[in-house]
């Protein structure tokens, strides 16, 4: 049976129509930009087909994105951030918290920024035969689409299907052409080619696969992908015989089992970054900003409260880049949790140096603030354990150690207990002994450490 199509209206005011089936993890895979059409893909065999058998193991979502299939087409912004803003829409009218997300070919580098900008949402990334619109053969490409837009859309059929499929692939460039307009195809290409995604593939933190196969004519090859794995931490590339970017084209059952393969190893992964049972292990992170008191007597109470707020900004944008949760607010300061500590000393980091440059330019404590603002001179604690959790707070010497951590920190620094340095060992970050502190509340030094965040900018 066909699924019933639904809508979902964007942030920006664009319908978005999509459907699901089967039940289970939910699974989105986002749209081939620009030609999908979810109405459409069910009355060929071969697509169905592939729908109905992920569909087995697993909550299929699918969606056309703007500009194309059954959404909106009448719409002028197709950058990556309005696409993100379709995937969303999808996902928040579904009620869905967590998901594996899939981008299939030119939708790769959409589902790169959304994994980056909601870790907490991404359980694991699926990475399709990866296209970036960079490279000689993308501009090969472009030009052909530009020139003659028929002649382009039977190209890409024939080397989709092979060009001794005369019939199928002449379908298939028909199809193509129902999927969305030249003038749209070509503004899609435009603006997904404008964003460069190889600056964000360190910040992923989703488990990822990489799939490609190997001869296909049309893209460039294997090395995106190869690019792309080597830019994500930890990511799995699987390489696959084939000259066919359509999944369901070839050995279509040696995709799936790759699939199968990945999410199942994925399920203790996804379940770990879920949020904690009680007694789990995190690291813990604090912030306070330092002389707050003193702030507001010398710049007043409403300019106080703009450096807060930015503060509570920064901090809050660096957790969601990081995998990082909010716990509380503290009145001049943030408690966050992490399941990772190279997570958390990764946004440490990312808070410091943002702090620094909103700071550029600021007059320093003794002098008036420039530009009508104030300097933001912020503390940083980190530690980790096995704290209590309770009504959507955490308790315990954990906790408790990582506050007064931050208490000994300046203005500027970051510092962490041995345990943090311990888990970390490794992954890149300098650190600086600052010997054993007695902290209030410990009857036992502790050894600090200060982690060098300048250092490795």
């Amino acid at each position: 049976m066909e699924p019933r199509i639904q809508y979902a209206q964007t942030a920006d005011g664009v319908s978005i129509a999509f459907w699901t089936l089967g039940e289970g993890v939910p699974f989105v895979y986002m749209p081939q930009l620009p030609f999908s059409h979810i109405q459409l893909q069910w009355q060929y065999p071969e697509m169905r087909g592939w729908w109905e058998r992920l569909a087995e193991k697993r909550k299929l979502v699918r969606y056309d994105g703007r500009g194309s299939g059954l959404s909106d087409r009448n719409v002028a912004d197709y950058s990556v951030e309005a696409h993100m803003l379709d995937l969303q829409a999808v996902v928040e009218r579904l009620g869905i918290q967590r998901f594996v997300l899939s981008g299939p070919t030119s939708a790769a580098p959409v589902a790169i920024a959304y994994a980056v900008l909601h870790p907490e949402a991404v359980s694991q990334l699926v990475l399709w035969c990866p296209w970036t619109g960079r490279g000689a053969r993308a501009q090969t490409l472009r030009a052909l689409r530009e020139g003659d837009w028929e002649l382009y859309t039977e190209a890409l059929a024939h080397g989709t299907y092979g060009w001794s499929a005369a019939e199928e692939a002449h379908r298939y460039a028909a199809y193509v052409r129902e999927c969305a307009t030249a003038e749209a195809a070509r503004a899609i290409y435009s603006a997904l080619a404008e964003f460069d995604v190889a600056t964000v593939l360190s910040q992923v933190r989703s488990p990822t696969l990489i799939l490609h196969r190997r001869q296909i004519p049309l893209l460039p090859g294997v090395e995106v992908a190869k690019d792309l794995a080597s830019g994500i931490r930890d990511a799995r590339l699987a390489l696959l015989e084939g000259a066919s970017v359509l999944p369901w084209v070839g050995d279509e059952e040696a995709v799936r089992a790759a699939i199968d393969e990945f999410l199942g190893e994925g399920q203790e992964v996804a379940a770990a970054a879920e949020p904690p049972a009680a007694g789990a292990f995190r690291t813990i992170l604090f912030t306070d900003v330092e002389g707050s008191t003193a702030l507001t007597e010398r710049v007043g109470d409403a300019k106080a409260r703009e450096v807060l707020r930015a503060h509570e900004r920064i901090v809050r944008e660096a957790l969601k880049a990081h995998g990082g949760s909010e716990i509380k607010h503290t009145g001049d300061g943030i408690m966050a949790s992490f399941p990772s500590a190279t997570w958390a000393v990764e946004s440490a980091i990312a808070m410091q140096r943002a702090f620094a440059e909103h700071s550029a330019g600021v007059g320093a404590d003794s002098r008036p603030p420039q530009h009508g603002r104030a300097p933001l001179r912020i503390r940083i604690g980190l530690n980790a354990g096995e704290p209590i959790a309770e009504e959507k707070d955490l308790f315990g010497t954990a906790v408790n150690m990582a506050a007064r951590i931050a208490a000994e920190a300046e203005g500027g620094e970051i510092l962490a207990s041995d345990v943090v340095r311990q888990l970390v060992a490794g992954k890149g970050f300098l650190f600086s002994d600052r010997g054993e502190v007695e902290l209030r509340g410990f009857e036992e030094p502790v050894r600090l450490y200060e982690v060098r965040w300048r250092e490795t900018a």
